[in-house]
């Protein structure tokens, strides 16, 4: 068994990563740094959760981040189109990623609370893509997720983990897969949450993120050139995972 925590404390955000007693596979095998990237709603957090339970790794979900300070934003009127606004706001937001052993996963906590499950709701999902292109917010973010991977032994998903957060990343995995499947993945989500909720919603929302995602100045949504492309449109979350492995495997054997 492993036990480990980390704590990053980088100009106002505090990140602090925990993970306790989580099995070691593979014990003396090189630790790597494992990068998903992809378009929304192709399943990046599911696997990324899979593969860090499955190798003992640290998984960190640098999309909830960007989607904690969104609701940061929200809730407290910031405005972040005012770079005096969001320089304030950025030095009094916390975020911690806390192990939930009853889980065997990590969730993110806002200045103390839990906020796993409220960052998923549409309002902050049509918002985040716009926050997240904020060169303030995305230099404080990349400049804590780089600090996480020091050591190795980490999965972390996002929009540019494989191509500015770990360029030289030992695997990167580039994720996608037909639109019309991914809009029907969003809307069974999220309708469990909102009854009333729309496809046309979701698909008006899942364009506006890649959209956005692909187009900002700042870190854009790319295929790193020596990722390995991941489509799962006809994939089960089972077949999808012994891809990522074997590709891992070869990783740390190498």
């Amino acid at each position: 068994m492993h036990s480990f925590f980390i704590f990053v404390p980088i100009q106002g955000i505090a990140i602090l990563v925990i993970q306790f007693k989580l099995p070691f596979r593979g014990w003396g095998m090189k630790k790597i740094i494992v990068t998903i990237d992809g378009w929304s709603s192709t399943g990046k957090s599911t696997l990324a959760k899979q593969l860090a339970k499955a190798l003992g790794y640290i998984y960190v979900d640098s999309g909830a981040m960007y989607r904690a300070i969104t609701l940061y934003f929200l809730r407290n009127h910031v405005d972040w189109t005012d770079k005096k606004e969001v320089k304030k706001a950025l030095k009094d937001i916390n975020i911690e990623f806390q192990n939930i052993p009853a889980k065997e996963t990590s969730e993110i906590y806002l200045n103390g609370e839990n906020v796993e499950y409220v960052i998923r709701d549409l309002v902050v999902a049509e918002k985040v893509s716009e926050i997240a292109a904020i060169k303030e917010v995305r230099e404080l973010a990349v400049a804590q997720q780089k600090k996480m991977g020091e050591k190795k032994g980490i999965v972390m998903d996002g929009r540019d983990i494989g191509t500015v957060v770990f360029p030289k990343a030992e695997l990167k995995i580039f994720m996608t897969a037909d639109s019309s499947v991914r809009v029907e993945r969003r809307f069974k989500e999220l309708f469990e949450k909102n009854p009333n909720i729309t496809i046309e919603e979701i698909k008006s929302n899942l364009e506006m993120r890649d959209y956005i995602d692909s187009h900002r100045e700042i870190s854009p949504l790319k295929k790193a050139k020596d990722s390995m492309l991941l489509d799962n449109t006809t994939l089960t979350e089972k077949q999808q995972f012994q891809k990522a492995m074997e590709w891992i495997e070869k990783k740390r054997s190498a």
